[in-house]
């Protein structure tokens, strides 16, 4: 995908995201230092928890959390390319720091960017303010990277309180979970990760994936077996957005 490109359109690539990447770290430098804009009631109102889509779903969300692996994430870009496959990228904001130009590829390619929180942390054991401080943090640089701010949000390890959702509710976005869980980070067996991918799978599950190795060598048969069961592949928010 990326050899496509001509040299003179990659090095003007180059030359503009090197500036938007010197401006981001000045500007989160910054954000450090600064207190956040936005104020968090301290009620919560309604809270969106999806773990999958409801009876609206349209078809299998693959989810993809990003901390690490930007050559297979590469890699997954091309096979979903090959099987006009759509998915949704969680992406970690230090992870982005140092990989703008793979985040822009990202959305590019048509795929849908949610927040996966800047350093990975677990929001679990946060106050509000840090809650908040994580989503909002991840929200701006990636705003200021691709030009749109998430609007979903999947906590790190699915861990969570009362505090992290008035956080997420407070910057109008959604928590996302999942239904299926490759363990893929963990076991990295391209054939347990498949059987976990397509398992009873079903229309409205959310899998849960990484960008590994053996994840990038399951997806072909994976995309393979969604569109031989007539199960189309489409981002979270297509999934969810006329149960909100």
């Amino acid at each position: 995908m990326r050899e496509m490109q001509n040299l003179p359109h990659v090095i003007r690539m180059k030359l503009a995201s090197n500036i938007i990447l010197g401006t981001l770290i000045l500007t989160l430098g910054a954000l450090c230092l600064a207190p956040i804009d936005e104020e968090v009631s301290a009620e919560t109102n309604e809270v969106k928890i999806y773990r999958q889509a409801g009876e609206n779903a349209k078809g299998v969300s693959l989810m993809f959390n990003v901390y690490w692996g930007t050559e297979e994430v590469y890699r997954i870009l091309d096979i979903l390319q090959a099987y006009e496959a759509t998915a949704t990228f969680f992406i970690g904001g230090c992870w982005a720091d140092d990989n703008v130009d793979c985040l822009r590829d990202i959305y590019a390619a048509g795929h849908e960017i949610g927040n996966h929180g800047y350093f990975h942390k677990d929001h679990n054991k946060l106050d509000l303010l840090n809650n908040q401080k994580e989503i909002a943090e991840c929200n701006r640089f990636i705003e200021m990277a691709i030009g749109c701010a998430p609007t979903l949000f999947a906590p790190p390890s699915g861990a969570y309180n009362d505090y992290t959702l008035q956080a997420v509710n407070a910057l109008g976005m959604t928590t996302i979970l999942w239904s299926k869980d490759t363990v893929d980070w963990r076991d990295k067996n391209a054939a347990v990760i498949y059987t976990r991918a397509t398992k009873n799978v079903q229309i409205g599950d959310f899998i849960l994936m990484h960008p590994m190795k053996e994840t990038a060598d399951a997806l072909e048969d994976i995309l393979k077996f969604y569109q031989s069961n007539g199960l189309e592949t489409v981002t979270v928010s297509q999934n969810i957005q006329k149960d909100g």
